[in-house]
């Protein structure tokens, strides 16, 4: 019985790599059925705001699973991109690449011998992708990065699970903590927290900048990596440098129930409807589904072909071989055919049983809310406002303190996040928005409603941008402080 799957073609190149992918996966006989479904910039100009028509969101979800072409979302019409909408509405939590070195496409490190061979899981919901943005004023912009700790814990858990299946021996965390130490600082705690489940995996962490010189000098360091959003984003995409771009740099969004494998490279509208674009990333994510959905002998024949075909010399006009005449889309799709049932010379896939596959898990009545400890205790100890003014400090001092209730007191002003009272330096150049923070007395207690009071008092003197409550959980500080105080 074959499998049904949700098949976007995409946009630009996107309809001519998936028809050779498609019919790579027919050749094999990979026992699949496609149901077609409509989404991208056509959709998006139908007036279909979110890049996809309600019948294929049903279909997708009904079956669980999408495989897609490069999409493009429109500029300047205020819609969201229609890749981070997909991932964030269906819960793809993990986002997993594959990076190694593949023979036929040279690269500094192929031609200094040195093999690559690692993967890099990003965290794929959360992070500054939840694209919540606000102008306070109309010279300060701030957007929310929200990380929690069941988002961190599903990511990561998967990441260790991943490289025990892979046989990976090392899994480092990839982060920022050192500077944003309550989001970082919290994906790396948790990161810890899991490791303890997996004794038999080396964890370890690096800070995202050494990271990045590291990859680029010793990339032979790391079998695989997992990072918040926004990190991983950007690492994904200096390893895919390392093997010879976006063209060869498959991927898969891993969710709980639903899940999508794509080619993240764009859409090539330069050289769409030539037929000579370059269908390796498709087919590398399509291989990686195949094994998501157990079919791990055809991937491994696929696959195999792939290779033997790269290390004949057979390319795209994107790479390879100048010397070598290279071929259209359609000529690299039918020799990668012809060469089913041969094997590389170096890295021949070895292919495993396969896996029966489940058919798409639950479907959900309700949201899911997860919560990984219901019993914190939470304590009010004090609040951030943030104002728009262009007072000076000891100024916005002299209003604030005004606005005390007998349960509080003024501790500090910053502006850009540097301290400017009770102490500061009339070198540190302001801007129009401030951060005025208050915090309980010794002794005294504070409700939310006293804190929103304050906010409202200065509201008579000052535009009220944001309110920041300051808590304590379990005795932690939930707050940073400010540069210099």
């Amino acid at each position: 019985m074959n499998t049904k799957i949700a098949v976007a073609k995409g946009d630009g190149i996107g309809p001519e790599i998936m028809a050779a992918v498609l019919r790579i996966f027919d050749a094999a006989s990979v026992p699949l059925e496609y149901e077609y479904v409509e989404m991208g910039k056509s959709y998006f100009d139908a007036g279909h705001s979110t890049g996809m028509t309600a019948a294929a969101k049903e279909t997708i979800e009904r079956l669980g699973l999408l495989f897609k072409g490069p999409m493009e979302t429109p500029k300047g019409k205020g819609v969201k991109s229609i890749n981070v909408t997909a991932r964030k509405v269906w819960n793809t939590y993990a986002n997993q690449r594959d990076f190694r070195t593949l023979n036929g496409v040279d690269t500094v490190f192929s031609k200094a011998g040195i093999p690559i061979n690692l993967t890099i899981v990003r965290e794929n919901i959360e992070d500054t992708y939840g694209g919540i943005e606000h102008l306070l004023t109309n010279d300060v912009a701030v957007g929310r990065r929200i990380i929690t700790r069941p988002g961190s814990a599903q990511v990561i858990r998967y990441a260790f699970e991943m490289a025990r299946r892979k046989g990976y021996t090392k899994l480092a965390c990839g982060h920022k903590a050192n500077i944003m130490k309550l989001t970082d600082g919290l994906f790396l705690e948790t990161f810890y927290e899991i490791a303890k489940e997996y004794p038999d995996i080396e964890s370890s962490d690096i800070i995202v900048d050494d990271l990045c010189m590291k990859l680029v000098s010793r990339p032979e360091m790391f079998q695989a990596i997992v990072l918040t959003n926004l990190q991983g984003d950007i690492v994904s995409d200096l390893c895919a440098g390392l093997v010879g771009g976006l063209g060869f740099a498959p991927s898969a969004n891993i969710g709980d129930n639903i899940s999508i494998f794509e080619a993240v490279h764009g859409t090539a509208p330069d050289i769409a409807g030539r037929g000579i674009a370059n269908p390796t990333a498709l087919l590398l994510s399509g291989i990686l589904m195949l094994r998501y959905l157990g079919f791990t002998t055809a991937a491994a024949n696929i696959e195999n072909a792939l290779l033997f075909t790269l290390e004949q010399g057979v390319h795209t006009g994107d790479f390879g071989d100048k010397s070598v005449a290279s071929v259209n889309t359609d000529a690299f799709a039918d020799a990668i055919i012809s060469n089913m049932g041969k094997v590389p010379a170096k890295g021949e896939v070895v292919a495993q049983p396969d896996i029966p596959h489940k058919a798409n898990q639950d479907h959900p009545t309700k949201n899911k809310l997860t919560v990984v400890k219901a019993d914190t205790k939470e304590e009010i100890v004090g609040v951030d406002v943030f104002v728009e003014s262009n007072k000076q400090p000891g100024e916005l001092a002299e209003i604030a303190q005004r606005k005390l209730t007998e349960n509080t007191q003024l501790v500090m002003i910053s502006n850009r996040g540097t301290q400017v009272w009770p102490t500061g330096s009339v070198f540190t150049e302001l801007v129009n928005e401030y951060r005025i923070r208050f915090e309980k007395k010794d002794g005294k207690e504070i409700t939310q409603k006293e804190i929103l009071h304050i906010a409202g008092e200065l509201s008579d003197d000052f535009k009220v941008c944001s309110v920041e409550f300051l808590m304590k959980f379990d005795g932690k500080i939930g707050y940073t402080l400010a540069q210099g105080q």
